[in-house]
């Protein structure tokens, strides 16, 4: 009874800070409890995999150590609690469609690092959760030379913030960009790298799905690192069928791009570039056909990007580049008769060959059999891959410091990191407590009011939208 009177003598404000230790609590021990089951997953897959390749006692205890290295590694980087105050930001190195890369000195150590910022709101609008996700997931799991790695992730209010190596060398976009083509030298070089890469990520069993110059970039010497891992265990929609046929505006003809010669498709590729880049639809240039198709692919269309990739490097553009990714689309799916090699721009027999074996069948491509059909190539003779980095790179990068930025392009600052927008108001009405959260998201289209209504253990929340133009 007395029990009873002093619970019902409680105050509002005391019934939902308990209810709020209530649930904190079974939060923790379910994430706890969640934490050990992965873990326990995670360790029967390596048991699994180890077992289907026949390794003996000596190789398995060598795998399973440098699994619990990982698993270590994986809960530091778990418990360790960090946020935007311990970082400087020193300049903007890239610019995306959801967000923008800084160069960033962490203030305790002085190291540098690549700080990757994704505005929540655009990433809840175009649905791509699920993708950082999956690109944290995987570069946390990842432990290669290959690989770009991370080392910490946090969030706050507005941005998801992924910290990761800084690779002063820039990106293989910004490379094509600047020369007219690679020599077949320079482009045995950065195709056999990625060769090793891509392999790489297929042997941890991702597909990365969204293999582009972008996404290659560059160490201090030259050589190549895979980044940008959002779409390994999923697809954005312009990565469907669906996104081209449903597109309202009508195809404009691509006429005048056909008839251009091959340096003028260069130049107009490399003007359009950096504006495909930042779009969220992006390009479909080297993205495989089955993979428009969702009908089954597997790791192979990741060789099909590579086969795009040298392409360009070889002859300045890549083989469906077009005036409209519509456009783009219908010449990927139509490869048999759009993937041409122009005669003012001739390469070796041995270079084609290895393009077509890349861009073709899926069932007919090379690397089906294993990353060793392709690194046996003719066009790779030569090609010490177990020294490849270790050698000086094709084209060498020149680095004066440990913050040297002059492999990247000029962005203009922006205020992705200002907390403008966000207020917080007080008030009492009707004896109730109430906080009003005005939260205003600019947007090209308009803007978007929210409202967080407290009183007592419920919480209402009410959105508005308003369309407004601003132009």
């Amino acid at each position: 009874m007395t029990s009873q009177t002093s619970c019902s003598s409680m105050s509002n404000h005391t019934k939902e800070r308990v209810t709020m230790a209530k649930v904190t609590l079974e939060n923790f021990y379910s994430n706890l409890i969640s934490q050990h089951e992965e873990r326990e997953m995670r360790q029967q897959k390596l048991e699994k995999v180890m077992d289907q390749e026949g390794l003996g006692d000596e190789e398995k205890c060598l795998r399973r150590s440098e699994h619990a290295r990982k698993e270590t590694e994986f809960l530091r980087l778990k418990r360790t609690r960090l946020g935007l105050e311990d970082f400087e930001s020193l300049k903007v190195i890239g610019r995306g469609a959801f967000g923008e890369v800084r160069l960033v000195q962490k203030k305790d150590t002085g190291h540098v690092y690549a700080m990757k910022i994704l505005r929540k709101a655009d990433m809840l609008e175009k649905e791509q959760v699920g993708h950082i996700r999956a690109e944290r997931d995987i570069l946390v799991e990842a432990d290669s030379l290959w690989v770009v790695k991370m080392f910490y992730s946090f969030q706050d209010k507005m941005n998801l913030y992924l910290i990761m190596e800084f690779l002063p060398g820039g990106d293989m976009m910004t490379l094509l960009m600047k020369k007219d083509t690679l020599t077949e030298e320079a482009t045995q070089f950065y195709i056999a790298e990625t060769v090793l890469a891509i392999d790489s990520i297929h042997q941890m069993s991702f597909i990365h799905r969204d293999i582009k110059p972008d996404n290659l970039l560059l160490d201090s010497r030259g050589h190549v690192k895979l980044s940008d891992f959002g779409l390994c265990t999923g697809l954005k929609k312009a990565h469907r069928t669906e996104f081209y046929r449903n597109l309202n505006h009508s195809l404009p003809s691509d006429f005048t791009f056909q008839n251009m010669n091959s340096k003028r498709k260069a130049e107009t590729w490399k003007r359009n570039r950096r504006q495909l880049a930042f779009s969220t639809v992006g390009t479909p240039d080297y993205i495989a056909p089955e993979v428009f198709m969702q009908n089954g692919y597997n790791k192979l269309c990741d060789w099909w990007s590579l086969g795009v990739i040298m392409y360009e490097m070889l002859i300045g553009y890549p083989p469906f580049c077009s005036e409209t990714p519509q456009e783009t689309y219908r010449k990927v799916m139509n490869w048999q008769e759009t993937l041409t090699f122009p005669p003012e721009v001739p390469i070796s027999e041995k270079a084609k060959d290895l393009i077509l074996r890349f861009c073709c069948e899926s069932e007919h491509r090379i690397g089906a059999t294993g990353v060793e059909e392709i690194k046996t190539n003719p066009f790779f003779e030569g090609v010490d891959y177990d020294h490849i980095r270790e050698r000086p790179a094709a084209i060498p990068i020149e680095i004066k410091s440990i913050d040297d930025t002059s492999n990247f392009d000029e962005f203009p600052d922006s205020d992705i990191l200002q907390p403008s927008g966000l207020f917080l108001q007080y008030v009492t009405v009707l004896g109730l407590d109430v906080y009003y959260y005005y939260y205003f998201l600019i947007y090209n289209s308009g803007w978007r009011f929210s409202c967080c209504l407290r009183v007592g253990l419920l919480h209402v929340f009410v959105c508005w939208t308003s369309q407004k133009s601003y132009e």
